[in-house]
């Protein structure tokens, strides 16, 4: 459910699901990081938020993460941290490019970057064997890695 004020976190033990849309929000709220051990989706969508905490990425059990349209300029190499992430939306960003170790989310099968000034994908994502969906509609993409598309199934 979509929740704009601050979740309790006194006698909750497991929360899976936090909708943080359209709450014009300028970060990420810290009492997600009370359930970051059993959070699965997080949903910041349409804030304002213009950088993503170090803490965020502590949420192991993350498996699918949206932030459309939002005041990203960056995704930051801890993304790698998020081992079980399978969705990630960052479309209607700012963002220019993703990091390389974004290999590390090897269990990613959506990524939704639509809308962003993406010029080119690093060699990592090659190595997402798990993607079946890749969307950068309205992006500037120049360079695709070499061996991109040989190694994975993708629809674009």
């Amino acid at each position: 459910t979509k929740h704009c004020a601050p979740y309790p976190t006194t006698n909750i033990l497991v929360i899976s699901v936090l909708d943080y849309s359209h709450c014009s929000l300028q970060q990420v709220p810290k009492e997600i990081f009370s359930f970051e051990r059993t959070l699965e989706e997080l949903y910041l969508d349409a804030n304002q938020i213009e950088e993503l905490p170090k803490q965020l990425f502590n949420c192991q059990a993350l498996k699918k993460l949206s932030m459309p349209d939002n005041d990203l300029s960056n995704l930051p190499t801890t993304i790698a941290s998020l081992v079980n992430l399978k969705e990630l939306d960052i479309s209607k960003n700012g963002i220019q490019e993703f990091p390389d170790n974004i290999k590390c989310c090897k269990g990613l099968s959506v990524v939704e970057a639509s809308v962003n000034p993406i010029t080119k994908l690093p060699e990592g994502f090659t190595q997402l064997l798990n993607l079946t969906q890749l969307f950068l509609n309205d992006a500037f993409l120049e360079y695709l890695p070499a061996n991109f598309g040989s190694t994975i199934m993708i629809t674009f």
